[in-house]
């Protein structure tokens, strides 16, 4: 069984025991967060329903908090003089799949 989820601004694929990097999440490391599910995938039966994906529970426990790598963003002008440079480094979290819940 697997689920699609969105994580943060992204949608991934998560089974149970997967450890999945996404946007923080304001929450203490070891504590467990709630995933919305949009897609769920049980032996091969695909429920995409947003009705019967309301009872779908995808929890998952904070592993960590950490950052992303550097990316450096540079705007040039030519024959002006005009330079900016600017860094960013997006804070993300890591989180391990624990259970994919459905209730009947």
């Amino acid at each position: 069984m697997y689920a699609i989820v969105r994580a943060g601004g992204r949608q991934e694929k998560v089974a149970v025991g997967d450890v999945v990097v996404m946007d923080r999440v304001q929450a203490e490391p070891g504590s467990s967060v709630k995933l919305p599910a949009l897609m769920l995938v049980d032996d091969g039966a695909v429920t995409a329903d947003p009705a019967t994906l309301a009872g779908v529970a995808v929890t998952a426990e904070v592993v960590g908090h950490e950052r992303g790598p550097k990316i450096r963003i540079l705007r040039y002008k030519n024959k002006t003089g005009y330079r900016r440079r600017q860094g960013h480094r997006q804070d993300l979290t890591r989180v391990k799949v624990t259970a994919i819940e459905t209730k009947a």
